[in-house]
């Protein structure tokens, strides 16, 4: 599952904005803020809740079901309401295209 895949074209990420995206067997939510790319799980590790619908603040997203808040540039749960961070994906955007590098795991799978 490792690799690189390109998702789109920056156009289809307005400022501000998010898109969920398909890899493999995984639910991927991109977000554009302030110039920049990010990419996390789309579900909340808590009770599964799209965090792309989140409410966007600055590098952040809340999850509007229980308010746990996860920072977009590592994934990592900064507001409980959930107990478990969730995954950060590096994104490259090279020209308009907007490409997503799922990293091998630890264990080399």
């Amino acid at each position: 599952m490792a690799g690189k895949y390109q998702l789109g074209s920056t156009k289809d990420i307005p400022e501000g904005y998010s898109k969920v995206y398909s890899v493999e067997d995984r639910r991927i939510a991109v977000f554009h803020i302030d110039g920049s790319f990010y990419a996390i799980d789309d579900a909340c590790p808590h009770a599964g809740a799209s965090l792309s619908e989140g409410i966007r603040e600055r590098c952040t997203v809340v999850c509007t079901w229980h308010y746990a808040t996860f920072d977009l540039r590592t994934g990592r749960c900064t507001v409980p309401g959930a107990f478990d961070d969730v995954q950060s994906y590096p994104v490259i955007v090279e020209g308009d295209r907007v490409i997503l590098e799922i990293p091998p795991s630890p264990t080399g799978e």
